[in-house]
C-alpha cells in the first residue's frame, strides 16, 4: 500500500497522517566557516514544518536533519541563505539495517531523480522529482532488471507484482512533479540493480518514456568527503 502524503483526500485524515509521518535523518554536506553560519543554518531549518532536530558540526561541515521534510525542501532552505549544500546521506540511525538507494533520470528530454530510504523493514519513503514529462497522468513501477541496453524494453516485467508498482505521477503543466509518500513492506536491499520506469499512461499499457538504475546509496554517516577545493564541487556527487 502506497502511503501518498501530499496528496489527502480528506483533510482531516491527512492532518492524522501529518502526526504519524515517519522521521529519517538527512546529512548534507554544507560549505560553511564560520559560527555565523552555523547559527544560520540551525534557525533556518529549525523554522521549517517537519524537522524535529538539526546538528551542525562546522569542523567536518555536516549538517544533520532528523525530521520527515523532503530532499528538495531542506536542500532549498540551506541555498536560500546562500550555502552551497549536497546530500551526502539518508537513513534510520537507530538501526544499522536499514539502506538508501537512489535512481537518476539523465535526459535528453526527462530529467529526474527518485530516492528510496528505509525507515524500517516494514515501511520505506521514497521522493520523487520530474521534470520534462507531458502533463498528464504517467505510471511509475519498479521493474526486474537494470539492463538499458534496449532502454525500458529490456528491464523486463514488473518487480514482485504489485510491491514494484509505485502509483502514479500526477505532472504538471510546465512538466514537472515531485511528491513524497511511503511503502509497506518495501525493501531496497531487494531493489539494487533493478530500474525505475516511467510509462506513457498510467496504466503501464504505453510504452515507457524513461528508465533508470537503483543504485545504492550512502546512509547516515558513510560519506563524509569533502569538496573539491578546485571548483567546489562535492568529489562524489555533481549537480
Amino acid at each position: 500500500m502506497i502511503l501518498d502524503i501530499l496528496r489527502g483526500a480528506d483533510h482531516k485524515a491527512g492532518e492524522e497522517m501529518e502526526e504519524t509521518v515517519p522521521e529519517l535523518m538527512t546529512e548534507f554536506m554544507v560549505d560553511m566557516n564560520c559560527e555565523e553560519c552555523i547559527s544560520s543554518v540551525t534557525n533556518n531549518l529549525q523554522s521549517l514544518h517537519g524537522v524535529t532536530k538539526v546538528n551542525v558540526d562546522l569542523e567536518s561541515q555536516v549538517v544533520k536533519i532528523l525530521g520527515s521534510l523532503a530532499v528538495e525542501e531542506m536542500a532549498a532552505s540551506l541555498e536560500q541563505i546562500g550555502l552551497q549544500a549536497r546530500l551526502i546521506g539518508q537513513g534510520n540511525p537507530e538501526d544499522f539495517l536499514v539502506s538508501a538507494a537512489v535512481a537518476e533520470f539523465k535526459g535528453p528530454a526527462i530529467f529526474g531523480v527518485v530516492r528510496l530510504a528505509q525507515i524500517s523493514m516494514e515501511l520505506a519513503k521514497i521522493e520523487v522529482s520530474f521534470s520534462g514529462l507531458s502533463p498528464s497522468r504517467h505510471a511509475l513501477a519498479i521493474n526486474e532488471f537494470g539492463d538499458l541496453t534496449k532502454g525500458a524494453a529490456s528491464t523486463g516485467a514488473l518487480f514482485n507484482p504489485p510491491m514494484g508498482d509505485l502509483g502514479t505521477l500526477e505532472v504538471e503543466e510546465n512538466g514537472e512533479v515531485h511528491m513524497s509518500f511511503f511503502k509497506d513492506a518495501l525493501r531496497i536491499v531487494d531493489l539494487i540493480g533493478r530500474a525505475i520506469v516511467v510509462y506513457g499512461t498510467e496504466d503501464r499499457s504505453a510504452i515507457a518514456i524513461a528508465c533508470a538504475v537503483i543504485a545504492r546509496s550512502a546512509g547516515v554517516g558513510e560519506n563524509y568527503k569533502k569538496l573539491c577545493t578546485c571548483d567546489g564541487v562535492t568529489i562524489w556527487e555533481s549537480s
